[in-house]
């Protein structure tokens, strides 16, 4: 079954946020030739630059039909306007899926197909985006969301990720392992997986939090109830708290199970270590308390995650 698949762009689109799902879908077509057909579309068509300067060709806009649009992110949906052609676009194409790649969820919000939705955008955008799209229901820490037939993604990266699920959905979930093995990359994250590794690596949105975060994996086993860590930070705990969900997005207490969370799966997929000694040494202790924390985040159970890599 041939998929004929639309990636949309505009002036000062992430070059990264089109390449990565054009080179996902590309390898898949070599392991099954005949599934995709995929075109880059802009309005008006021709040389779009993106916001690195590097231009990418692409086709004007037409009626589809499409099995699947993808709109890009990237700078250029900061100016709303210029992309009034893809929304009207948008409105009227025939479709069976809609995606979005980090902030391209814009696009797909203002052309009202996020609405009622559960949807996902890059971390940085998310304060702004949830300010002019209160009808969508953003959920601002997942890789990415599927919400019936309209699919979001986080930022850049993400694409892949994304790109992976929808091969997977489409044909399965062995050729779309295969593809993130020619990639290089870690086989697909679970949509559920959070955003929040990337802030804590940088130790929040200013990078003030960025010591804190490094003591904390350091201490993962010790108990690290707020007044500790605020303590650390030689802050009040009422202060700390309120600085850190600020500057982090989340709360304390949750930064310290999501950090557990990536000690975990990395101990979990990586080692021969029991279940209960990886739960004991992060500092979940029960491991049916790490189970119902891996549930929440990554969709899935340790022992399924640990299958998973080893497949």
């Amino acid at each position: 079954m041939l998929r004929r698949l639309a990636l949309v762009i505009f002036p000062d689109f992430q070059l990264l946020d089109a390449a990565g799902p054009i080179t996902a879908f590309e390898v898949a077509e070599r392991y099954r030739p005949g599934s995709y057909d995929l075109v880059v579309m802009a309005p008006g068509g021709g040389n779009i630059r993106s916001s690195s300067g590097v231009a990418v060709a692409a086709a004007p806009l037409d009626d589809g039909p499409f099995d699947t649009v993808m709109i890009a992110g990237g700078n250029g949906t900061r100016t709303m306007p210029q992309l009034a052609a893809i929304v009207t676009w948008l409105r009227g194409v025939e479709v069976r899926r809609a995606t979005s790649v980090c902030t391209g969820a814009y696009v797909l919000a203002e052309a009202g197909l996020l609405d009622g939705r559960r949807a996902t955008t890059h971390w940085g955008r998310t304060d702004d985006f949830a300010r002019r799209y209160p009808k969508v229901k953003l959920d601002a820490d997942r890789i990415f969301i599927r919400d019936g037939e309209v699919w979001t993604s986080a930022g850049i990266t993400a694409g892949i990720d994304l790109a992976l699920a929808l091969i997977e959905d489409d044909l399965g979930a062995e050729i779309a392992r295969g593809v993130a093995q020619q990639l290089v990359v870690h086989q697909r994250r679970p949509g559920g997986q959070s955003q929040f590794s990337a802030l804590s690596e940088m130790g929040g949105r200013s990078g003030r939090f960025a010591e804190l975060m490094d003591w904390m994996r350091g201490h993962l086993a010790e108990p690290l109830p707020v007044e500790r860590l605020a303590d650390q930070a030689a802050m009040s705990p009422r202060n700390f708290a309120r600085a850190f969900a600020a500057d982090t997005g989340t709360t304390p207490a949750k930064a310290v199970e999501r950090l557990r969370l990536e000690a975990a799966r990395t101990a979990v997929e990586t080692s021969h270590a029991p279940i209960d000694r990886v739960a004991e040494g992060v500092g979940f202790g029960d491991p049916e308390r790490m189970r119902r924390a891996f549930l929440r985040a990554f969709g899935q159970p340790p022992q399924a995650l640990r299958r998973s890599a080893r497949g």
